[in-house]
């Protein structure tokens, strides 16, 4: 796992000693300036006031000359001939010549001007910086002492991840996660997270075989009763004597159960795992569009309402035919139960299906919601359960379709199928 907590520990401990460091080594900065500007110019001015004192209580007494400080005079109206050279340039103040290592105070009093020389050790300055270098060992020591340790605790939970991360999710083998063969070091809250993790992939695997096993059983199961419905119901037409009626309710019959055969396949088709592909076959769009359009008809009885189904071209697709079956019958089923009068209208394109209605049309709270399980924008008219619109979008998405629903109060609907 490159972005893995080992690694992101290994980040925050080199990010903690390149931090560190830089404030020990900003420190000793700050800490020199602190020293060179602020004592030694302190030491340098109070050697400068103790000398004009003495001088105004005894005549010519010496400049100072200790190990450290050097004093030169300049009286006032003489000549700079006895002041070292690279002392004559300076102006009064405080300074640093880099080339001899020297800081300097240059005091300018009525009496002359007084020269103090502070000759710095090089090596004080390399026992500092000795001491900074020491303090920036320790501080990675440190770190890396402390992160050895840190990794040494997260150890085992990388390698639960490891071993989760290998896991197929339709067949997690969580035989490594069992409590005999986890290592001596996973103990505590990891061993617990693995027991945990160990019996929840047992309860996934029992749960993809039960559902696996449904699936298989219920192909064959809900189909036997419906193709004997399917050829009883032939043989019972096959009869030259059957009054109208009774041949009306034996094809309602027979399209009913073409319809449950279709409804059985979708749903099949969602419980299986996504990465197992649809049985598709190459059919004609329209004519499913113009078979679900007769049944449709019978929900339009009694209404002012004129059913129109409208083909450009010949569109074929390579698909499941009987999902497409189900969604544009959910969707001119929707059409023919909202709309009291005026026209549903199905066009029929390369490419995509519209059923557009001038019916009661909805609000736009209720078709940002109308994909929800069983949400209902109209309760007291809407036959089911709102488990239509729902199902719809899922196996559009499974078949890798799109839906899309523009409606309006008052003025109807519009749902359009983008297929592909």
């Amino acid at each position: 796992m490159a972005y893995g907590l080992p690694r992101k520990i290994r980040k925050a401990f080199i990010v903690q000693a390149l931090l560190a460091s830089l404030a020990v080594l900003l420190g000793g900065y700050l800490m020199a300036l602190v020293v060179k500007y602020g004592l030694i110019n302190a030491v340098l001015q109070g050697e400068a006031e103790y000398y004009w004192q003495q001088s105004a209580q005894s005549a010519d007494p010496a400049p100072p000359n200790t190990l450290r400080i050097r004093g030169y005079l300049q009286p006032a109206g003489q000549s700079d001939a006895m002041i070292p050279e690279p002392l004559r340039r300076l102006p009064p103040g405080f300074h640093e010549l880099e080339a001899s290592d020297q800081l300097v105070l240059v005091d300018q009093q009525a009496a002359g001007r007084l020269y103090l020389v502070f000759q710095r050790s090089p090596a004080h300055r390399a026992a500092v910086w000795a001491g900074v270098l020491l303090i920036l060992l320790a501080i990675h020591a440190a770190s890396w002492l402390t992160y050895r340790s840190s990794s040494r605790l997260v150890s085992p939970i990388s390698w639960l991840a490891r071993r989760v991360s290998l896991w197929d999710p339709r067949h997690p083998d969580a035989n490594e996660l069992a409590p005999e063969r986890l290592p001596p070091e996973v103990q505590g809250e990891t061993r617990q997270l693995a027991l945990a993790l160990h019996g929840m992939a047992g309860k996934v695997a029992d749960h993809v075989a039960r559902e696996r096993n449904f699936t298989r059983d219920a192909s064959h199961e809900l189909r036997t009763p419906l193709t004997v419905i399917r050829m009883a119901s032939d043989m019972a037409l096959a009869d030259s004597g059957l009054t109208p009626r009774l041949q009306r309710s034996l094809q309602r019959i027979q399209r009913a159960g073409r319809d449950m055969e279709a409804v059985i396949d979708a749903f099949l088709l969602l419980a299986r795992e996504v990465d197992v592909e649809p049985q598709s076959e190459l059919f004609d769009v329209g004519e499913v569009v113009r078979y679900e359009a007769a049944n449709a008809e019978e929900l339009l009885q009694g209404k002012p309402v004129q059913l129109r189904v409208v083909v450009e071209g010949n569109p074929m697709l390579m698909a499941p035919p009987r999902v497409m079956h189900v969604v544009v019958a959910n969707l001119l089923r929707n059409a023919c139960l909202y709309t009291d009068v005026g026209e549903v209208e199905v066009r029929v394109t390369p490419g995509q299906v519209v059923v557009r209605d001038t019916g009661i049309g909805m609000s736009r709270d209720a078709v940002a919601r109308i994909f929800e399980p069983f949400y209902r924008a109209e309760g007291g008219r809407q036959q089911g359960v709102g488990l239509g619109l729902p199902i719809v979008r899922r196996l559009c998405e499974r078949c890798g379709w799109r839906i899309e629903l523009d409606s309006h109060e008052g003025q109807g609907t519009t749902a359009t199928l983008l297929y592909r």
